[in-house]
């Protein structure tokens, strides 16, 4: 009879165990598989991760995300009209009695239209040689007088032309004067001058602030990915699996203890 009841509990206590660990292998697979893609899901989509594991909070990323987002494209589509506006202006009062056919370039340009009222001329030499600008109130005049204070050992006082000396400070000048397709001059329109300025200072705030939403919009990816981390970290530190211990006494009697951790 002792024999039976030791048999009869050593197989009771082997099937529950073995249904226990089922259960609890199955519990991990349904947790845990989720749970180690919940971070990446946020830190790709701000709340999936936290939405995926029934956290109301993920709606907030969510929205933060959409949100910002929506700033980004509205605050870049101002700044590129305000530049549009600003480039527009500058053709139509500055350079268009210098040439016919609208060239853009790049932005530092405008700013230098910004700061000179005249570019100045390109060569003042109306013959067949090579004379730089020298009004140092024009932009092309201050390029030239850099030249020759980098070069010259008295700017006021130019060497031989034939000299390393002047050939140098020529080949500074020619490298960073404006030439004849982008002369402009906002001489007897102070105003749009103004205008001018102005509208390149929108343009310029509007794009930097678009770069602050990328910064926020990385943020949000970032802070989220890291919630969900911690989350999923908890969740599986508070996941324990039962366990069942089976003992049988020395004149037969069993013994099955169940421990079930939280």
């Amino acid at each position: 009879m002792r024999v039976v009841v030791r048999s009869v509990a050593l197989l009771v206590s082997a099937a529950l165990l073995g249904e226990t660990r089922a259960a609890a292998q199955r519990a991990d697979a349904a947790v845990a598989t989720p749970s180690a893609f919940r971070p990446l899901a946020s830190l790709l989509l701000p709340g999936a991760g936290q939405l995926m594991a029934g956290q109301d909070r993920g709606a907030v990323y969510l929205a933060a995300e959409i949100y910002l987002l929506s700033r980004f494209v509205q605050l870049d589509r101002e700044a590129s009209s305000e530049a549009e506006r600003f480039q527009a202006l500058a053709y139509d009062i500055a350079r268009r009695s210098f040439t016919s056919t609208r060239r853009d370039t790049v932005f530092e340009y405008y700013e230098q239209m910004e700061r000179f009222a005249e570019s100045g001329q390109y060569d003042a030499d109306p013959g067949a040689g090579f004379a730089p600008e020298s009004d140092p109130r024009t932009y092309n005049g201050s390029v030239w007088l850099l030249a020759r204070r980098t070069y010259w050992a008295d700017p006021n006082v130019p060497p031989d032309p034939t000299s390393l000396e002047y050939r140098r400070a020529v080949t500074f000048y020619e490298g960073r004067a404006v030439g004849p397709a982008f002369l402009w001059s906002w001489r007897d329109h102070s105003l749009e001058h103004e205008v001018f300025r102005e509208t390149i200072r929108r343009s310029d705030d509007g794009f930097r602030r678009a770069q602050n939403q990328v910064g926020l919009l990385l943020a949000n990816h970032v802070v989220s990915a890291v919630d969900a981390l911690i989350s999923s970290r908890l969740a599986a530190a508070a996941h324990r699996p039962a366990e069942f211990h089976a003992t049988v006494g020395p004149r037969g009697s069993a013994r099955v203890q169940i421990s079930i951790g939280f």
